[in-house]
C-alpha cells in the first residue's frame, strides 16, 4: 500500500510511521555519541546505560523489577524481539495462540520456527461496542497440551483495543497450572487516550513470571527507522532469547543506544505522548465525521478504524486499493491482519487510518475523503 501511495501520489495514512521528525535534542545526542566514538560493537545484550534506563522505567510504571544484566535485552526493533522470542520458545509440534487480527510478523515467525499458529478471532465491533474485544472463553477452548506460547498485543495493532483488569484476570486464569509462556507486545504502551492507564501484562506477578515483555523506542520517539526495541523477561527465559538474538543480529547500533539512554532518562519524553497523539486522533475523527465513513473509537495507538459500509460493499483490500487510486488517500485493510485475508469472516468493511501525521497531512486527506 505504501508503494501504491507513491505510485498514485496519494496521501499515505496507511503504514504506521510518523511523517514528522524526532526531537532535535535526540538528534543532537546521536551526533554527539558518534563524535564521542561510540561507533563500534556494543555489548550483545545492549548498552548498560540503556538497559538501566529501561529497567527503571518499567519498574516505575508497572511495579516489576528486572535485573538489567540478566533480564533486559536491547533488540533491533520490536520485530526482531518478537522473532527471536518465538524462535527461542517454540519448535516443531508446538502450538502458538494468536489473537486475530494480528500484527503481520507473528504468523511468519511461528511458521519459521516450525510451529503451528492457532488463530483466535477477536469479536468485531457492534452497534453498541465500537472496538474489537477478546473472547477469553474462546481462547481457553483452543488451549491444548501442545500450546507452548500465547501472543498478546495491547494496546492492539491494528484495532487500538486495550486491556482492562477483567482481561488480566481472565488471562491469569487461562495460564495458571500450565507451562504456557506469554509474549506481550506492548510497543504502544505510551499512547493510550482519554485518561486511561495502560494495563501491562507484567503488572500481575503471576503473568510477569512467564512473560517476554516487548516494547520499542521507535513508537515512543518517532524513530521507526532506527529499529531499537527491547525485551524484558525472567533470567532463564532471557538466556534462551539471547542465544537466538546473538546470531540473528548480534547487537544493534551503538550511537542510537547511547543517545536513547540519555534522552529516555527524562520521563517527559514518553509520558506526554498520549496528549500529543490524542489531539491528532481527535482532529482526524472530527474530519471523518464530515465524510461517509463511520468512525470507530480508538482507545490507543496511533491508528483509527473506520467503517466504510455506507460507501461500498466490496472487500477491504479492494476498497483500500480503490480509495488510493480514485481518491488519493491510502489506508490499510484490516483483513490484511488475518491468516486468511480473503475470507468472509476476515472482512468487516473496516479500514485502518494512521494519524501519526502532521496536521497539514491530516487536513489534506480529510479534504479528499469528504469528496468520496
Amino acid at each position: 500500500m505504501s508503494k501504491m501511495a507513491v505510485d498514485y501520489q496519494a496521501i499515505n495514512l496507511g503504514q504506521g510511521f510518523p511523517d514528522f521528525n524526532t526531537d532535535f535534542k535526540l538528534q543532537e545526542l546521536v551526533t554527539k555519541a558518534m563524535a564521542d566514538g561510540f561507533n563500534q560493537y556494543p555489548f550483545m545484550t545492549g548498552v548498560p546505560k540503556l538497559r538501566e534506563v529501561v529497567g527503571k522505567k518499567v519498574e516505575a510504571l508497572y511495579g516489576h523489577h528486572y535485573d538489567i544484566d540478566t533480564e533486559v535485552t536491547i533488540t533491533s526493533g520490536a520485530t526482531e524481539a518478537i522473532m527471536s522470542t518465538v524462535l527461542a520458545c517454540v519448535g516443531t509440534g508446538d502450538e502458538v495462540i494468536v489473537l486475530e487480527p494480528c500484527y503481520d510478523c507473528y504468523l511468519p515467525a511461528i511458521k519459521l520456527a516450525g510451529s503451528q499458529a492457532i488463530c483466535v478471532p477477536m469479536d468485531p465491533p457492534t452497534a453498541t461496542r465500537e472496538t474489537f474485544k477478546v473472547d477469553w472463553d474462546r481462547v481457553k477452548s483452543k488451549i491444548t497440551e501442545k500450546t507452548r506460547l500465547l501472543i498478546v498485543n495491547f494496546p492492539h495493532n491494528p484495532t487500538g483495543a486495550v486491556l482492562n483488569a477483567d482481561d488480566l484476570d481472565a488471562l491469569e486464569t487461562i495460564v495458571q497450572d500450565t507451562n504456557i509462556m506469554i509474549l506481550s507486545d506492548e510497543v504502544y504502551e505510551h499512547i493510550v487516550f482519554d485518561g486511561i492507564a495502560h494495563s501491562s501484562v507484567i503488572s500481575r506477578e503471576s503473568l510477569a513470571s512467564r512473560t517476554f515483555l516487548v516494547s520499542s523506542f521507535g513508537k515512543t520517539t518517532h524513530t521507526t527507522g532506527w529499529k531499537i526495541g527491547y525485551v524484558c523477561a525472567p533470567k532463564e527465559m532471557t538466556i534462551e532469547l539471547r542465544k537466538v538474538h546473538q546470531f540473528v543480529v548480534f547487537t544493534v547500533p551503538s550511537p542510537f543506544q547511547y543517545a536513547l539512554a540519555t534522552y529516555t532518562e527524562d520521563p517527559s519524553t514518553y509520558m506526554n505522548l498520549s496528549d500529543f497523539y490524542q489531539n491528532k486522533r481527535d482532529r482526524l475523527a472530527k474530519g471523518l465525521e464530515q465524510t461517509r465513513f463511520k468512525v470507530l473509537h480508538s482507545p490507543a495507538t496511533f491508528f483509527m478504524l473506520a467503517d466504510y459500509s455506507g460507501i461500498s460493499d466490496i472487500s477491504e483490500a479492494n476498497f483500500s486499493i480503490w480509495l488510493t487510486r480514485k481518491h488519493g488517500v491510502t489506508v490499510i485493510p484490516v483483513s490484511a491482519f488475518y491468516q486468511q485475508p480473503d475470507a468472509t469472516n476476515s472482512n468487516h468493511h473496516i479500514v485502518r487510518f494512521c494519524f501519526a501525521k502532521k496536521e497539514t497531512t491530516l487536513d489534506a486527506a480529510i479534504e479528499r475523503l469528504i469528496k468520496v
